[in-house]
């Protein structure tokens, strides 16, 4: 499956970074160069491709439907994919940081994961109305739970490569 292999790639990539005034960036596990602002963007590219193949799969849209669809998802995606920016960033913040993480820190890190769960949820919420618009309630449901499958896929790939705090 290339997506968990992407997933990886990009969490392990992401997952070695610090945020402020480091100048050499991650290096890729599987070649150990260093993996570049421009490679990550391709990996989240290789992600959201995956997720459209994945989602085609299971919604088994008609024509209209996906016409109606994917324009949409599209939308949607461009959406999360700024959410997820945040997610990076924490991320990358807290592998530079997560074995010399105080308290101030650690609250830190509560409330902004925090907000991107209560921000990805909103925008669920927010684009729920045009997906039923678009496809009907019963098929909104349906891409509602393929979607929450893949972030759960996700948050799996993401729990396994980040170590807790120290």
């Amino acid at each position: 499956m290339r997506i968990f292999k992407c997933l990886a790639v990009l969490m392990l990539s992401l997952g070695t970074v610090a945020v402020f005034g480091q100048t050499a960036p991650p290096a890729d596990a599987n070649t150990g160069h260093p993996v570049t602002d421009d490679e990550i963007a391709v990996l989240r590219q290789d992600v959201q491709a995956d997720k459209t193949e994945i989602i085609s799969r299971n919604m088994n849209f008609t024509e209209e439907q996906a016409k109606a669809f994917w324009p949409v998802y599209r939308e949607y995606a461009l959406e999360q994919q700024k959410i997820g920016d945040q997610r990076v960033a924490l991320i990358k913040d807290y592998a530079a940081n997560y074995d010399k993480i105080d308290d101030p820190q650690a609250d830190s890190y509560i409330q902004r994961w925090v907000k991107f769960d209560e921000d990805s949820s909103a925008l669920r919420k927010k684009y729920i109305a045009r997906f039923k618009k678009a496809i009907g309630s019963k098929q909104t449901a349906r891409f509602l739970q393929v979607d929450n499958r893949l972030t759960l896929l996700v948050n799996v790939q993401l729990a396994s490569l980040l170590p807790l705090i120290k």
